[in-house]
């Protein structure tokens, strides 16, 4: 497995850097820093601190995903999906974690919100045309590819 090294910052003191729950995961947790609970109301969201801020190199970018158990057990995923973090930003790791539940629940001081995952990426040259090539799939969009 490849590693690189990515700087991280404690912007406050009581941050905890992010860890990998097994040898073989993708995903780094990313922990609440915070000295207070934080409560989402139902079909809210709230902007989750870390305490962090990294510098990720050039050529990679780091994306805030949801944690498996947090978003089965109690409906919490981050709002937007999946958080981008390019390689020129220096600012705070925050997570906007979105309640899909009913019912309001707590994110307490330490506990785990996201997992961040480093990834190469290219840069794409766009170049206008005015054909495509033909494949067998086509225009066919939004659930073409699962019909019997």
């Amino acid at each position: 497995m490849q590693k690189i090294a990515v700087k991280i910052k404690k912007l406050m003191p009581e941050a905890k850097l992010p860890t990998y729950g097994s040898a073989c995961a993708a995903g780094a947790d990313l922990y609440v820093c915070s000295d207070h609970a934080v409560r989402i109301g139902p079909r809210e969201t709230a902007v989750i601190h870390t305490g962090l801020a990294c510098e990720i190199p050039a050529g990679y970018v780091g994306l805030i995903c949801a944690r498996s158990g947090l978003a089965s057990k109690k409906g919490l995923a981050p709002a937007n999906k999946v958080g981008v973090i390019d390689s020129d930003y220096r600012g705070e790791l925050r997570v906007a974690l979105h309640n899909h539940s009913k019912y309001e629940q707590n994110i307490e001081p330490g506990e785990r919100v996201a997992q961040l995952l480093i990834l190469p990426y290219f840069a794409a040259e766009f170049e206008e045309t005015e054909t495509l090539s033909d494949t067998d799939r086509g225009e066919g969009g939004f659930g073409s590819t699962g019909r019997a």
